[in-house]
């Protein structure tokens, strides 16, 4: 069995809950969890990078000298790679970095982060993560009490407006829910604070 305390907003624990061993319980597959990383980094580049050409880089039109007769190597363009100011050979052009993980190869990689998490105790639950308007100094006041002083990443069960934007300028803070979790976003992090609504979500998706 696999448990862990629950604590409220103010840092004190509320209670109990046992967490699913298939998802917060196994051991972490440091190959899948380098695969998903280095994924979601690939598919967050845009691509957009781009070089000239010889054929794009502007003038060049005409032959700068004639060809025989002169002691001198042929040149048909003065845009040429090879020559000062002229186009690039080979270089970059926009594409698309992205590309798709096997569903069963995402799926062990996040159960791997959400286990290495509860194996550093870098995993706090907390019961309710709810403010009644948009105020950083909750959130603030949240962390302090819970002992979250890097890096941490807040897991609500559903989009909520309020802790987002009370979370968005505090520095080193993310928040998500609990339907769109990722592995690079999980082990940046140094502390993961999760609802208790969200774990039965993750349970319910990842089981």
């Amino acid at each position: 069995m696999l448990i862990v305390s629950i604590y409220n907003m103010e840092g004190n624990i509320t209670g109990e809950i046992e967490l699913e061993e298939s998802i917060f319980g196994i051991v972490p597959n440091e190959s899948v969890l380098h695969e998903a990383v280095v994924n979601h980094l690939a598919n967050k580049r845009s691509g957009t990078h781009s070089t000239l050409t010889r054929g794009e880089v502007r003038g060049g039109g005409r032959k700068p000298y004639k060809q025989n007769k002169i002691n001198r190597s042929r040149a048909g363009s003065i845009r040429m790679p090879h020559w000062r100011h002229g186009g690039i050979a080979f270089g970059p052009k926009p594409r698309e970095y992205g590309y798709r993980l096997n569903k069963k190869v995402k799926r062990l990689a996040i159960k791997s982060a959400l286990s290495a998490k509860v194996q550093d105790d870098e995993l706090i639950v907390v019961d309710h993560i709810k403010l009644e308007s948009y105020r950083t100094k909750g959130i603030v006041a949240m962390l302090k009490a819970l002992h979250a002083n890097k890096k941490v990443l807040i897991v609500t069960p559903e989009v909520d407006h309020i802790v987002y934007k009370s979370a968005n300028n505090i520095p080193d803070v993310q928040t998500t829910e609990a339907n769109s979790l990722n592995v690079y976003d999980i082990l940046n992090c140094d502390t993961l604070i999760i609802a208790k609504d969200a774990i039965n979500i993750v349970t319910e998706v990842y089981n």
